[in-house]
């Protein structure tokens, strides 16, 4: 099939809600990925952080063949034998209790919203007002309930159904579905002092991507993170962490968090889970999960014996990984660094281990070079709108990161002429 019949299909019979590439992509190995035409890309997107191994993985794909076989799906309403030796291995992993899987990072993120409203829904696991001696300022919802607000940060990106969208600190997404979930109140990123000023007795919860990866590669401070698990403890909130990126590995340990010295109540995670298999999870203390009741929560097909096998895997093959995720992350941010000291244009370079974002003077300048790129077969994205953001797989190697790098300082001579040539056009149009 063509590029150009897909196109014409996809017009007529798609909801329109991506701005694709016109690539028809076939098939994938490794760190590369083959177009229809047999063109060739290095992917160091590796589909926003999903694709962390790559490529047809070959012990990804044993356990694919495998259980394919076996049982692909069963309902909830069942056991199989995989959801508790995955949650063993990921309780174990990050020192919270217990798991409750979903399909998504955005399922995730809902069910966390809603644990932190139902724990202070139940009266028996209240905590009292002004405990942790500040004073109390209270607000009462519709319900009666003096603690059901909520902080989120400015430039966050949690999802896209209404609860993750209402937590989500950037207008262009949120403002063509407003009204949203009520009580939601957001802070400055990294601003301790609003932080302090808008926290109050009436607040069940922080939430915090410990690094912003829609909002442009951005790590939460350690002064910030660490106030914010101060404040929680004080009043019996809960400091809610979005790791569905910048988890599992993708910072060199198996957590962001973990490079902090602090636990949350609870971590959402997904992407790179199930391998490419829709799967994600929330990770809670027994505290929170014992406010919830059979019935309360669900869902069809979250934690099904084929992802959660896949998922095995992907963590038994992550722990050999780490290692060499935190090597290639500390050459690829020197190369990126040098990179910035021969171009004004690149503003920052930022990101722990292979989640790293590079930031330049335009939007317009950001969009060039990724075309650029692609033009020369490797794939990178732009977010918020001037940074380019980085998320190869955990298996690159150091000639990938050169071939990169390379072919960006090529991409951004290129764009520096445009703009030296757009500049003299409109100086002599004066």
């Amino acid at each position: 099939m063509s590029l150009a019949s897909v196109m014409r299909s996809e017009d007529r019979l798609l909801v329109p809600t991506y701005d694709r590439h016109k690539i028809l992509l076939e098939r994938g190995r490794g760190v590369y990925l083959w177009d229809a035409s047999g063109h060739r890309y290095l992917d160091f997107l590796s589909g926003i952080g999903v694709n962390a191994l790559g490529y047809g993985h070959p012990a990804i794909q044993a356990v694919l063949k495998r259980q394919a076989g076996r049982l692909i799906h069963v309902s909830n309403l069942f056991f199989h034998e995989y959801q508790a030796e995955l949650a063993k291995r990921l309780t174990g992993l990050s020192g919270l209790d217990q798991v409750f899987f979903c399909n998504s990072g955005t399922e995730a993120w809902e069910g966390a919203l809603k644990f932190a409203r139902l724990l202070h829904a139940d009266p028996a696991q209240a905590v009292s007002p002004g405990h942790g001696g500040s004073k109390s300022r209270l607000h009462t919802s519709e319900n009666g309930h003096k603690k059901w607000r909520i902080l989120a940060l400015e430039n966050s990106f949690h999802g896209r159904t209404f609860g993750s969208l209402a937590t989500t600190g950037q207008s262009k997404y949120r403002d063509p579905f407003a009204p949203l979930l009520p009580g939601v109140g957001f802070v400055r990123f990294n601003d301790v002092k609003d932080l302090e000023r808008k926290f109050d007795n009436s607040i069940c919860a922080i939430c915090i991507e410990t690094i912003q990866g829609e909002g442009g590669i951005r790590p939460v401070s350690a002064e910030f993170l660490k106030l914010a698990r101060r404040l929680t403890q004080q009043t019996g909130a809960l400091l809610l962490l979005d790791e569905i990126q910048c988890g599992l590995g993708r910072t060199g340990r198996y957590f962001a968090f973990q490079h902090y010295g602090i636990k949350p109540d609870i971590v959402t995670i997904a992407k790179p889970l199930a391998a490419g298999l829709p799967l994600g999870a929330i990770l809670t203390t027994k505290r929170v999960a014992g406010v919830m009741r059979r019935g309360l929560h669900g869902t069809t097909f979250g934690g099904g014996p084929l992802a959660c096998a896949v998922a095995i895997q992907f963590l038994r093959t992550l722990d050999g990984l780490l290692g060499h995720i935190r090597e290639m992350g500390e050459v690829f941010r020197q190369e990126l660094a040098a990179l910035q000291a021969r171009h004004e244009c690149i503003r920052e370079v930022r990101g722990m281990g292979l989640m790293l974002g590079m930031e330049l003077d335009t939007g317009d300048r950001a969009k060039s070079v990724v075309a650029e790129l692609l033009r020369r077969g490797i794939i990178i994205n732009r977010t918020h709108e001037t940074v380019l953001r980085f998320l190869p797989p955990y298996i690159v190697e150091e000639k990938h990161i050169q071939q990169v790098v390379r072919a960006l300082d090529k991409a951004l001579f290129v764009t520096e002429k445009q703009h030296s040539a757009q500049k003299s056009r409109q100086g002599v149009k004066k």
